[in-house]
């Protein structure tokens, strides 16, 4: 009976410790830069015309959509966890830390996101947002919508 228990055991803990853990733990701190003025470091090695501050003075039209709440909690491309209820967004090109102004192009309403994700991975989409930022602008319902991007302000 012992030998058999302790082969349970032994098998169960190796069972166990081969299982891969996909999901990041939150330990309540805060990731990414809030405050005015401090400049995100994750985006500094990227130096190209695609990232250059004078590509981006005109705005972007374009698709939107937004992320689904079972990315909630994971991490993101710039290293911080993906909070669906904060106003963040995805870009494929521009900086970390890049503020935007999203204005959904059928109702008029906009939002300023904080870029901290790599991302929309579907051809002809320009920007993933949040699932607030989705609520704020109305888009949750059709899932996409017609957006022009603005960029308001990029990190230092």
């Amino acid at each position: 009976m012992k030998r058999r228990s302790l082969l349970f055991c032994s098998l169960f803990t190796l069972i166990v410790s081969c299982y891969p853990n996909t999901r990041w733990w939150n330990d309540g701190a805060d990731y990414g830069p809030e405050e005015e003025g401090q400049p995100d470091r994750a985006g500094e090695t990227v130096s190209s015309a695609e990232t250059s501050p004078a590509r981006w003075r005109e705005p972007e039209s374009g698709i939107a959509s937004f992320m689904a709440d079972e990315l909630h909690g994971r991490m993101t491309a710039s290293g911080e966890l993906y909070d669906m209820r904060k106003l963040t967004a995805a870009h494929p090109s521009l900086p970390f830390g890049t503020l935007v102004e999203v204005r959904n192009l059928a109702n008029g309403r906009s939002v300023e996101v904080r870029i901290n994700d790599r991302g929309p991975y579907v051809a002809g989409r320009i920007i993933d947002l949040s699932f607030q930022a989705a609520v704020d602008l109305e888009l949750t319902e059709r899932g996409s919508g017609k957006v022009e991007v603005r960029v308001i302000r990029m990190p230092r």
